[in-house]
């Protein structure tokens, strides 16, 4: 039987499939009846799921990252749809492909790494250009940073998100470097590759796309500083030279400025001219795919704007092409 998913849902439609359980929340009401929040996911997006009046302890064996039989109906509610579900249950995961619940990079992440190792060892300063040989050697390294998604919830939240992202930003920086003469391209070039490089960590993403407890705990910049330093140090065994002080002064620096504000997670506000460039360069790869794939999953196909999106703060235009 073909299974039905996420993205073929309408207003009204009973719901009887096999689902990813991103997320799971126990709530109370005011009357203290308990009910579940959920998150289901397949490749094609997630949808909110809603269970009224669940009794405690009856969903003890279903977690966070587990495959769930879910029954129930889709429900429009505010502008977007939801599933009111009446029952859940786990399913073993050695029945479902894993294929099918996880959304993937559209890019061949082959290509992307390709060309992200012909940007990096294309770096002209030797310090820089063998510290950036130290990570694209470290094939444990390399597989989780191929497979990391760059987000759990918004911009490239899927497995290859990260090296998607991190390409993207690259290409935008080699292209405009000529404009900018007073930004350094091999340090703007190795920030924009080790920025995010902590999520490897960060996040768990075999199953569902999660916070781990050391990601929770440290977050990205702070794992990330811990590696960078590792491989300086492994820099400075290979060529038996110092490596230059302030350009690692420098490259951390990005790495724990590159939020842009502190009340944004940022360690420190961007001091330097690489800094800033990295902020907006990062902040605008971001954006633009974080409203690009709101606009293309807004399941009411015949509205001309999407629903308010709170963390948006905003509706969003689509425009009249659903218009006859």
């Amino acid at each position: 039987m073909t299974r039905r998913f996420i993205n073929e849902y309408s207003d009204g439609d009973v719901v009887d499939e096999v689902y990813l359980l991103a997320e799971k929340q126990m709530r109370a009401n005011r009357n203290a009846s308990l009910y579940l929040l959920t998150n289901l996911r397949d490749k094609t997006g997630v949808m909110s799921g809603l269970m009224w009046n669940v009794q405690e302890g009856t969903l003890q064996d279903v977690n966070a990252g587990d495959y769930v039989q879910a029954k129930g109906k889709v429900q429009l509610y505010q502008g977007a749809l939801q599933m009111i579900l009446t029952k859940l249950e786990k399913v073993p995961a050695e029945k479902c492909d894993p294929e099918e619940f996880q959304p993937s990079v559209g890019a061949d992440v082959e290509q992307l790494e390709s060309r992200l190792r012909e940007i990096l060892l294309g770096i002209d300063d030797p310090a820089l250009r063998t510290l950036m040989e130290c990570f694209l050697t470290d094939e444990e390294l390399m597989s989780l940073f191929r497979q990391a998604p760059a987000g759990v919830k918004t911009h490239h939240a899927y497995h290859g998100g990260l090296i998607e992202h991190v390409v993207n930003i690259l290409e935008t920086a080699v292209r405009i470097a000529d404009l900018y003469p007073t930004v350094n391209i091999d340090l703007l070039l190795a920030g924009i590759f080790l920025h995010d490089f902590g999520k490897i960590r960060e996040l768990t993403f075999e199953n569902s796309l999660l916070y781990s407890d050391e990601g929770q705990l440290l977050g990205h910049m702070a794992i990330g500083l811990e590696l960078i330093t590792k491989k300086i140090a492994e820099v400075e065994k290979l060529t038996s030279d110092r490596f230059p002080e302030e350009t690692a002064l420098r490259l951390k620096h990005m790495v724990i400025s590159h939020h842009g504000t502190l009340e944004f997670g940022s360690a420190r506000l961007p001091m330097t001219p690489e800094a800033i460039a990295l902020h907006h360069l990062d902040n605008l790869d971001a954006k633009v795919h974080e409203f690009s794939k709101t606009i293309e999953e807004d399941p009411i196909a015949d509205s001309r704007w999407t629903p308010f999106n709170p963390r948006l703060d905003r509706k969003l235009f689509k425009g009249f092409q659903n218009e006859t």
